[in-house]
């Protein structure tokens, strides 16, 4: 009797280690499916303000897993984006500028390479050129971030998928001071099909092979427009991150990383409005991987974090006390840098005084210079309308911008900046650099593996998390130079 119950507790020990080890042979499945979204310039403010402005939550902010994630350099605690791409894209913190290889300049396998190498179709994405700093950090490796040339090479020779968003900045090595040759034609010599019409774009199968596609308006540095001064002409970053997956959809799998790179451009610039636009884009791009998940969630992992955060974007202004209006911003219309290429130029060309420049205030950005201030909202005070004749004046003169001015005015046209900075203002938003802050950012996860995301943890440990869940090491991995271009100064 004593030997039948010990056999039987014997039997049921076996069954139970059976059907753990069959459920953590599932719970352990790699990842199939993965999607890398980079918020450039994407902080915690940033997040927070655009669902505030929508009045519900993102995409981005509803998934399971979430986490806070430094982001300092090796070499410096602000960290630029090359530096941080870096640490994202490979697992090993670097110095400022240096783009796929460690602080000694060896080159360091991306987590986008080991896709490919492992016979999973790569993507990359970008609302910038998508040979700056963060797309390059994964399939790059140079000294410096402002080797454009260099880096449009390493694109052509990258064996990638899939390049879409913005242009490239020098693939004829005009700015390079040992041109190469023509990067985009070697690209085509190696089998990629180059397309810029939206029509030819929105028609792209699978079928077609790999492709470098941008939009035909490329606003400012070979990057897409800003949302707000999109038309329908132009493919926006929703757009490009469907088709990639259209494009890359296979049975063995993919990688595609995205990035929103317009956020941060938008708030070196100090406009609120801008960056907003660009982040809820940014979270409708998110939502095409989400649908793809809703079909494959057992494969896909889908990390969605920020390389650093830009511009000390504060949550409340003095000003407005404990008042928070972020439906004051609906009123601007344009970018600070379509008012400053188009509007603003058009205008020193005519000529005009202030009085001319104050119903096209109004209309781009609802500033309004009669009313009553304590009824209508959008009606500036004494003070602001002194400021930003000022700034007009300074605008018109073309005067260079030195000493404590740039601390009104940054490196920007000044009533650009001005007006950005009174409309931010009204709504309770408050800035404190025109440059990136050392403030952690927010790292958020669903899929196979997004538990490991969850907690605080360094932009580094995202590399070496995406890798686990992919089967890979979880550690960085130093490249053969003989099989990665590496290119000095």
């Amino acid at each position: 009797m004593l030997k039948a119950r010990k056999l039987i507790v014997r039997c049921a020990l076996a069954l139970a280690l059976a059907v753990v080890f069959m459920a953590g042979s599932a719970w352990a499945k790699d990842a199939k499916y993965v999607f890398f979204f980079i918020g450039d310039g994407m902080g915690l403010p940033q997040r927070a303000a655009s669902s505030a402005y929508l009045g519900k939550k993102m995409a981005i902010d509803a998934m399971p897993a979430q986490g806070i994630t430094t982001t300092f350099a090796n070499d410096r605690f602000i960290t630029g984006s090359a530096a941080s791409a870096t640490a994202l894209a490979t697992g090993v913190k670097t110095n400022i500028n240096y783009i796929g290889v460690d602080p000694s300049f060896r080159p360091v396998k991306t987590i986008a390479e080991m896709a490919r190498d492992k016979g999973m179709k790569v993507g990359i994405v970008s609302s910038v050129s998508v040979d700056h700093a963060t797309p390059a950090a994964f399939y790059a490796h140079v000294k410096t971030r402002s080797m454009y040339h260099e880096i449009d090479h390493a694109l052509a020779d990258s064996g990638f998928d899939f390049f879409a968003g913005g242009g490239l900045k020098d693939p004829q090595g005009k700015k390079s001071k040992a041109p190469m040759g023509d990067a985009l034609e070697k690209a085509k010599a190696n089998g990629y099909k180059v397309v810029t019409d939206k029509k030819d774009f929105m028609a792209l199968k699978p079928g077609d092979g790999k492709i470098i596609a941008w939009n035909a308006w490329l606003q400012d540095g070979k990057a897409l427009p800003y949302v707000m001064d999109m038309t329908d002409k132009d493919i926006t970053l929703p757009e490009f991150t469907a088709k990639a997956i259209e494009m890359l959809d296979n049975d063995k799998g993919f990688f595609l990383m995205v990035e929103g790179g317009k956020i941060d451009w938008a708030c070196h610039a100090n406009d609120a409005a801008a960056s907003i636009d660009n982040t809820v884009s940014f979270d409708k791009a998110v939502q095409k991987a989400m649908a793809f998940y809703d079909k494959h969630p057992d494969e896909t992992l889908i990390v969605v974090t920020g390389d650093h955060e830009c511009g000390g974007l504060t949550l409340g202004f003095a000003g407005t006390k404990y008042g928070s209006h972020y439906d004051i911003l609906s009123h601007q219309k344009v970018s600070f840098q379509k008012f400053t290429d188009e509007t603003l130029a058009d205008f020193k060309k005519k000529g005009g005084d202030f009085n001319a420049m104050k119903p096209i205030i109004t209309a781009d950005f609802g500033l309004k210079f009669e009313g009553d201030a304590k009824t209508d909202p959008m009606v500036l005070a004494d003070y602001q309308q002194a400021d930003i004749e000022q700034a007009f004046k300074r605008s018109m003169a073309d005067e260079k911008i030195q000493g404590g001015d740039y601390l009104l005015y940054g490196e920007y046209d000044p009533l650009s900046v001005t007006l950005t900075h009174v409309l931010n203002q009204k709504a309770g938003l408050g800035w404190t650099s025109y440059k990136h802050t050392g403030v952690p950012v927010s790292t958020s996860a669903i899929g196979v593996g997004s538990q490991a995301f969850n907690g605080s943890y360094d932009n580094k440990d995202v590399a070496t998390k995406i890798m686990a869940s992919m089967g890979m090491p979880a550690k960085a991995v130093y490249a053969d130079a003989a099989n990665v271009r590496v290119a000095a100064n």
